[in-house]
């Protein structure tokens, strides 16, 4: 049997590192999983289902509720003309999963500890069968604990809220102000950070990228280094 190799990018929201992650994948051939998606799927999935994620939400409150949506959640990853998408009961959610209401209901659902578990334990069935790159949150320290590389991508609260504001715009979505964006950057940093459960956090043997003054391209290189000589490909 064939070793499979697995690559851990973590790192907060707006960072970089599915971009990042995704570069690498294609260049290298591996398989890319991208976990947050399949959170933003469980979000969505709930907001259809009735919860709301608005003002003061309430995991202790809610958390029966969300159990009971994941008994009936049935999310498939497949691949289509080499991109990943994400189905929920059939329907392809894929193009419905970046606003800024999912990102703060998807940040809201992954502090929910079955939640988490349902979906590490489908991530570490995929990369057992293949090569992998993975970008999440908590990849390097719970997923894949034993993965062959990991790197944790970061940059300064600001500069992700201008990333993902632009984003924004550029999909035509001009419904929340650079103000809202930056406020909801900071609340799902901290939500992320202090969740009890698998918290945002850099592993121990893990690179530390810090992409707030540098471009995409040169921070896919400084991956792609960091990468190939730990798999001593350089």
């Amino acid at each position: 049997m064939s070793q499979h190799y697995s690559i851990a990018i973590d790192g907060p929201s707006g960072a970089g590192k599915s971009t990042i992650a995704k570069a690498i994948a294609r260049d290298m051939h591996y398989l890319y999983l991208d976990t947050g998606a399949m959170y933003r799927a469980f979000g969505l999935f709930a907001i259809k289902n009735g919860v709301d994620f608005s003002g003061e939400w309430s995991n202790k409150r809610n958390e029966k509720s969300l159990i009971a949506l994941l008994n009936d959640f049935d999310l498939d990853v497949r691949y289509v003309d080499g991109v990943q998408r994400v189905f929920v009961g059939g329907e392809d959610y894929t193009d419905f999963i970046r606003t800024n209401e999912v990102s703060k209901a998807a940040s809201a659902v992954a502090v929910v500890s079955a939640v988490r578990l349902k979906m590490v334990e489908l991530q570490r069935k995929i990369a057992a069968g293949a090569n992998v790159v993975m970008d999440g949150r908590d990849i390097g320290t719970y997923v894949l604990p034993n993965a062959a590389v990991k790197v944790f991508v970061t940059a300064s609260p600001l500069a992700r809220a201008k990333r993902r504001y632009k984003e924004l715009l550029e999909k035509g979505d001009d419904s929340h102000t650079f103000e809202q964006v930056y406020s909801d950057m900071i609340e799902r940093d901290k939500n992320d950070s202090s969740r009890a459960f698998a918290p945002l956090s850099r592993a121990d043997d893990a690179a530390l990228l810090d992409t707030t003054d540098i471009g995409l391209e040169e921070s896919i290189a400084a991956v792609q280094n960091i990468v190939l000589t730990k798999l001593g490909l350089k």
